[in-house]
């Protein structure tokens, strides 16, 4: 199990919170992916909102599907000037494993931009993602490289669960391998109970009615899946936060309360 794993156990919720930030459960969403079986559905897991950086899960499959990306660590790419590098760990060269990690942007923006607007297009539709907008922001022609940054793209929780059961039942149009390598790129270790888990965060702020973006007023995601003995279960939670943090990205804090209920959410045997 990954260091952090065992941290988002031994930790307090409230860390990674700054005094002032209130958070509010939208959805939490289980299903079994084969049958499609709600296990737990709490909340408004209708609301659709940016994917933010759970769409990763969408690029890596297209971006092995196209041969753009190779396996899990080709190709790796340079880290250029003027690339997005808000985030430290951003500032380096990355590969596949990397990107995903580090949840990088510019990375994300290379996959998208080398598939161009018509294949990335096909990809939204194909996999029936959300609302299938990747225009991006009105009048800017920026759908590659802001369609899921709280832009024109927008998902609920109760269809990222639709889409996870189509990736993880081997029913979207790519390959075997893009599904094999988007679920190595996103494993994230074992869960106590012994399921295998795979996820991806997300964060994403409101936009103002000037269209910049509400740091203090974000959605906080994390989505994806966990397997074992032939099972899988797919899950989707999406948290609304206002407040400013200060050690932890709304994704992140989502993601190590998910693990911590996990366990006991997924069915024992």
């Amino acid at each position: 199990m990954r260091a952090w794993i065992w941290a988002a156990f031994a930790v307090a919720a409230v860390m990674g919170h700054a005094g002032a930030v209130q958070a509010a459960t939208v959805c939490t969403i289980l299903a079994d992916a084969a049958t499609g079986d709600r296990l737990v559905a709490e909340g408004d897991c209708d609301r659709r909102v940016t994917p933010a950086s759970t769409f990763k899960i969408a690029i890596a499959l297209m971006g092995y599907d196209d041969g753009f990306l190779k396996d899990e660590h080709s190709p790796k790419l340079p880290f250029k000037k003027g690339y997005p590098s808000w985030v430290a760990a951003w500032k380096a060269d990355q590969d596949p494993t990397s990107w995903i990690a580090n949840s990088v942007v510019w990375y994300s923006q290379q996959v998208t931009q080398h598939l161009g607007v018509e294949k990335f297009d096909r990809y939204i539709r194909a996999f029936g993602y959300g609302n299938r907008d990747g225009s991006g922001d009105p009048g800017k022609d920026n759908g590659l490289t802001r369609a899921w940054l709280s832009s024109s793209l927008k998902i609920s929780p109760a269809e990222q669960i639709e889409f996870l059961r189509a990736l993880t039942t081997g029913k979207l149009p790519v390959s075997r391998h893009a599904l094999d390598m988007t679920a190595a790129v996103t494993a994230l270790g074992k869960l106590p109970g012994g399921w295998d888990l795979h996820g991806k965060t997300g964060t994403g702020p409101f936009r103002k009615a000037d269209g910049k973006p509400d740091q203090n007023h974000t959605y906080g995601w994390f989505v994806g899946w966990a397997v074992r003995d032939g099972r899988t279960v797919v899950f989707a939670r999406l948290v609304e936060e206002k407040g400013k943090r200060v050690t932890m990205t709304a994704g992140r804090s989502t993601r190590d309360a998910m693990i911590r209920e996990l366990p006991s959410l997924l069915p024992a045997r």
